[in-house]
């Protein structure tokens, strides 16, 4: 942490979880708490603006929810298997199962009403 964000009193910033086809299951399917998972693609700007707040996200909600991140090129098996045909797409689960999915990008605001209101909500 840098001194300035000591002085002001800023925190760092928490990564998303890196996700593949090999971890996929482990992270995702067998997590314990509900699991935002951004699914983007190398070249895609929508998918450059949505890292940030999926960095904001991640830091805000802790151990909350579990925030992770799969490149689609490097993962094949699991976007056929999720039917993921674009990028960005946001997935959310819940005990291993789908509960939402959002196409393209969405704003910060959109993305915490859906967790506050329908993911963290129901998982209580």
């Amino acid at each position: 942490m840098g001194w300035l964000a000591k002085v002001f009193g800023g925190s760092e910033k928490l990564q998303p979880i890196s996700v593949n086809d090999e971890n996929f299951k482990s992270e995702i399917l067998e997590s314990n708490v509900p699991v935002l998972l951004d699914v983007w693609g190398p070249n895609c700007a929508p998918c450059q603006k949505l890292a940030p707040i999926i960095v904001d996200i991640a830091t805000d909600y802790g151990e909350r929810l579990k925030v992770a991140e799969m490149n689609a090129s490097a993962s094949p098996r699991t976007m056929g298997r999720l039917g993921i045909r674009g990028t960005p797409t946001v997935v959310y689960f819940d005990r291993g199962r789908e509960v939402d999915r959002i196409v393209g990008f969405k704003g910060s605001l959109y993305h915490r009403d859906i967790i506050d209101n329908d993911i963290l909500a129901e998982a209580k």
